[in-house]
Formats: C-alpha cells, structure tokens, sequence
C-alpha cells in the first residue's frame, strides 16, 4: 500500500515537470519569418503543428536538401556570428507556427534527406551558434509547404 502511495504522490510531479520544462527552456528555439509569420522549432514535438523527419536513405525521402560551402549557392543561408542569448529568435509579435523533428514520420510528414552533392530541392548553408543544419532543412522545408518544388532533380 505503501508503494502506491509514492507512486500516486511521484506520477503527477513528475508530469508537471515535464509540462515546466516545456515552457521555461532557456533562451528561444531557432526561429525564422516568412511572409509576415513566424515559423519556429518546438521545445516538446506535442506542441508543433508541423512535423519534420530525417532519414539517410534517399530514396525514402519526400524533400532533398543540400548543405552547401557557399552562402551565394544556398536558397536558405543562416549566419550568426553574434554571441547574443536572442540569435535566431524571431522579432515578429505573431505567434510562430511551430514545427518538430519527429523520429517516427506519419505518411503525411516531410522526409529530408541531407547530403553534400546530388540532385536537391532546396540548398542551405548555416553556419551558426543557434541553429543546426538539421533545424534550418525542417524550417525551410515547412516554410515551403514540405513539398517538393517542381523543378527538383530526379534520381
């Protein structure tokens, strides 16, 4: 009896730290505007509305982004150079439309595929204290509708 107890007093402390930490993460997620909205990375992947996923087989993939050296070659470059908490945060007063990197894609979801050479469909180039390459690919690609453009190369 006394194991339930503790375990009835443990459950929901241990919920309310998760729902906490959701909310008071410090400093903001990679976060960019599009078209006067705000798109950003989600803390906790229940909060987005938008879900991304990874994958290293091209072929399973729905979306093809390269990495590229050069920001003049890139249809998405990031560059903060700053050392300020605020890089990356959007300055719209909107409420950003937030996307998660999921590990288990729906049907529906985005699949990107990252690679240095080969055909793409959208090119970034980040180089930066706050984002990642994986986070700018999920930012440009639910910026886009998560679908690819017509003019992308085949395999």
């Amino acid at each position: 009896m006394l194991r339930f107890k503790v375990l009835a007093s443990v459950v929901p402390l241990a919920v309310a730290a998760v729902f906490a930490r959701a909310e008071f993460l410090p400093g903001p997620r990679p976060c960019i505007e599009v078209g006067g909205s705000a798109m950003q990375i989600a803390s906790m992947p229940w909060q987005a509305q938008l879900h991304v996923s990874f994958t290293d087989d091209p072929r399973l993939a729905t979306v093809r982004v390269q990495v590229t050296d050069s920001a003049e070659a890139a249809d998405f470059t990031v560059i903060d150079d700053v050392d300020d908490n605020e890089a990356g945060a959007c300055e719209s007063n909107a409420v950003p439309q937030l996307i998660a990197i999921s590990g288990a894609p729906s049907a529906t979801d985005p699949v990107i595929y990252l690679s240095h050479d080969g055909p793409f469909d959208y090119r970034v180039f980040v180089q930066s204290k706050t984002f990642s390459v994986r986070e700018a690919a999920a930012l440009i690609v639910s910026a886009r509708g998560g679908h690819r453009r017509l003019e992308a190369a085949a395999l």
